[in-house]
């Protein structure tokens, strides 16, 4: 619902969590920590490169402050480190690798009580530094963007700058540096995500405390409904895993208390399954597919607050 946006941006507090040894500690749902981030955040992106870190970019640091600093993950040393800022403090935005190694970020809300935007900038890992691209058709925070095997990003969803929710989805062409609409959703999301599958199709789930899904068919510009979760869920995280499945983790349920249950969609039945639990309840927070095969997931908020913690699904 939309007031479990307003309500998480008036009733934050801050609260940075860590690892009390230092190191990696397994825990029997098959997550592990790793380190913490330079900044807690939430509400943020985290974006796998072509070189296997982690670009994490934005966010909020409280209810009062936004961010527009970025850091990367070094699976490697399990370390994060500073890099180059947004042109303005951003949360609820999208970041998507493209095919050139380089990462469209594009809208989300550029004040605390919402104020989405259609502004896109993109992050130049070479270079370290973030530079504007063209806007988006509509302005709007909360939604989700999927790289398309063809090289385009789909844009679904989201909300627009007086809080409403949107079924409009649209798609950006790294050619031009231009946004065009495609087909809409049969269902109006926010908080929701898209996941590619190697089918091609784009899988996007829940939203607005939903359990239900639909499949986006990049022949037709169509969407069609499929199999629901098991939980209905919200600002939740969902990645595609070598085996073609994805992992859901998290987010919020509709009486609004954060999730701790993952689950797995199969493509080959269109349906979900239950798996492990994290260790740490969270929403807002994001899941990022390393080049090992295991899951990053970073950041987000619970009950206690803001979180820098971090952990791993094996």
């Amino acid at each position: 619902m939309k007031q479990s946006f307003v309500l998480l941006l008036f009733g934050l507090a801050f609260v940075v969590g860590c690892s009390s040894s230092g190191g990696p500690q397994v825990t029997p749902t098959g997550f592990m920590s790793t380190g913490s981030m330079g900044t807690a955040r939430l509400i943020h992106t985290a974006t796998l490169l072509g070189d296997g870190k982690v670009l994490v970019a934005g966010g909020q640091l409280d209810v009062t402050h936004l961010l527009a600093t970025a850091e990367l993950y070094d699976p490697a040393s399990g370390s994060f480190r500073p890099t180059g800022s947004m042109r303005a403090g951003r949360s609820h935005q999208t970041a998507t690798l493209l095919k050139d190694g380089k990462v469209l970020v594009a809208g989300g809300a550029t004040q605390t009580e919402g104020n989405a935007v259609a502004t896109a900038e993109l992050y130049d890992p070479a270079s370290g530094t973030f530079v504007p691209t063209g806007s988006m058709t509509t302005a709007r925070s909360n939604h989700t963007a999927t790289l398309l095997s063809n090289g385009k990003v789909l844009v679904t969803g989201g909300l627009n700058p007086t809080l409403n929710e949107l079924a409009m989805a649209e798609q950006f062409d790294p050619a031009s540096g231009t946004f065009t609409p495609t087909g809409s959703m049969s269902t109006a999301r926010f908080n929701h995500t898209a996941t590619l599958l190697n089918s091609g199709r784009v899988l996007v789930t829940g939203g607005d405390h939903s359990a239900t899904a639909e499949l986006f068919d990049p022949t037709t510009g169509s969407f069609t409904a499929t199999g629901s979760m098991s939980t209905a869920r919200a600002e939740h995280a969902a990645t595609l895993l070598k085996d073609g499945t994805v992992l859901a983790t998290g987010g919020q349920d509709p009486t609004g208390n954060e999730v701790t249950l993952a689950e797995l969609f199969d493509s080959t039945t269109d349906s979900f399954r239950t798996t492990g639990s994290m260790g740490t309840a969270r929403e807002y927070h994001t899941s990022t597919l390393l080049n090992d095969g295991k899951v990053l997931v970073t950041g987000g908020v619970n009950g206690t607050g803001a979180l820098a913690t971090a952990e791993l699904f094996e």
